[in-house]
């Protein structure tokens, strides 16, 4: 077999051709080591980045969101239906309960890919404070559900995260417009007519002037009965275990129970293809610092053929075969890869302590974390060695092709 296992005879002849040139063998570890510095020091920064992105999103969202279908015209003409499609009105779409949703609930919780499901209520009503009004968008929740999907307390800048029978939670920008705070009263009224008086219980930031002015939750409880549906949702709120996954989770739950299921990539199409582009410019970079480490290993190794022919010549005629004579230039490579790789993740995790070090938002804190993952660094010692392996292929060849006779007589 042409590479079988090394002998301790190949690893000693491999080492001895690198120290005799080790000015060749210092640059391409160098330029080794820079490569993968590049590598570690850009998928670390982006793969921060895109967390921080994605956490900034999904803390104000559901991962998935369920709602009733949406309402569609049949058109009572089959044979027609060509002719009639065109002059068809689209329905109205009307806010309603989903269907037997403690059922659905159940199914979604049992589902392997579902980490949280919280039920709620959404509609539109109108926020009365002495003469002024305002539009309020309520949400009513069970808050020890829906604060695993979307963590309010964490928001909360006045008061305390609680809902109660007659608790209200409201934005900022809402509070400051109509001069409210913690413990003040005020009247909601829905489009039906139906009012009741709330208790400001907590103002929360949301991170968003306009959900600051225009959000607000109430109990469950108390938004069924305000928003006229009694014993009924209108949404139903899901985080999942894979974030990336959530379309295709939420596709598989449209799919069992032919309700509307939007996901957090489907809502936010521009943000993940932007995310996306991301991870493709990260891989692009790294596939082209790896194309140049392998044409620099392969280049060194050529020369290294070509100085050492008579010594391969020699070491031929003394006995040993092509292919230990191709395993001693792989060993070189590999080599060559394995100690560039492991300065390179060195100098990756210094630049980006550096990094860290001096960019610092206006009050001295991190602009997000950054963290440099044990697996990556040995994916990338594995990368660049097996990168070295492959550069040194060709040379390798070129060395066990060679005849003893021509290479001794140059």
């Amino acid at each position: 077999m042409l590479l079988g296992r090394f002998q301790p005879f190949e690893w000693i002849v491999s080492t001895r051709f690198l120290r005799e040139g080790r000015m060749q063998s210092l640059f391409i570890i160098v330029g080794i080591a820079i490569g993968v510095a590049v590598i570690v020091f850009m998928s670390a920064l982006l793969q921060g980045l895109q967390s921080n992105l994605v956490k900034r999103v999904l803390t104000a969202q559901a991962h998935i969101q369920v709602l009733p279908p949406k309402e569609q015209v049949r058109i009572q003409h089959p044979l027609d239906t060509a002719l009639h499609k065109d002059q068809v009105q689209a329905p109205l779409q009307r806010l309603k309960s989903i269907d037997q949703w403690q059922a659905v609930l159940t199914m979604l919780r049992a589902m392997p890919d579902v980490h949280v499901a919280s039920p709620s209520v959404s509609g539109s009503t109108l926020i009365i404070r002495g003469a002024a009004s305002r539009s309020l968008s309520l949400t009513a929740v069970d808050l020890a559900l829906y604060q695993q999907i979307i963590n309010l307390s964490e928001k909360i800048v006045a008061g305390h995260a609680r809902l109660g029978a007659s608790d209200i939670m409201i934005g900022t920008e809402l509070a400051t417009d109509l001069g409210l705070s913690v413990g003040d009263k005020l009247l909601v009224q829905s489009a039906t007519g139906v009012s009741n008086y709330f208790v400001i219980s907590g103002i929360l930031d949301l991170g968003n002037k306009g959900a600051n002015q225009r959000a607000g939750y109430v109990s469950l409880r108390s938004g069924q009965s305000l928003l006229g549906y009694p014993g009924g949702v209108t949404v139903i709120d899901l985080t999942v275990n894979d974030v990336y996954a959530a379309e295709l989770v939420a596709q598989r739950i449209q799919a069992l129970t032919h309700l509307q299921a939007d996901s957090w990539i489907k809502t936010n199409a521009q943000f993940f293809s932007a995310v996306k582009s991301q991870s493709l410019a990260n891989t692009a970079i790294r596939f082209f610092v790896g194309l140049s480490v392998a044409f620099g290993i392969a280049s060194v190794l050529v020369v290294s053929v070509v100085q050492r022919s008579k010594e391969i010549g020699i070491l031929r005629a003394m006995g040993i075969s092509r292919a230990q004579v191709m395993r001693i230039f792989l060993l070189q490579g590999g080599l060559l890869g394995f100690g560039g790789a492991v300065v390179g993740c060195a100098l990756g995790a210094l630049f980006l302590q550096l990094w860290l070090l001096m960019s610092r938002s206006a009050d001295g804190a991190p602009m997000f974390a950054v963290s440099i993952d044990t697996v990556m660094l040995v994916e990338a010692v594995v990368l660049a060695t097996l990168t070295g392996l492959l550069a040194a292929l060709a040379p390798a060849l070129r060395a066990a092709r060679l005849d003893p006779v021509v290479a001794i007589r140059g």
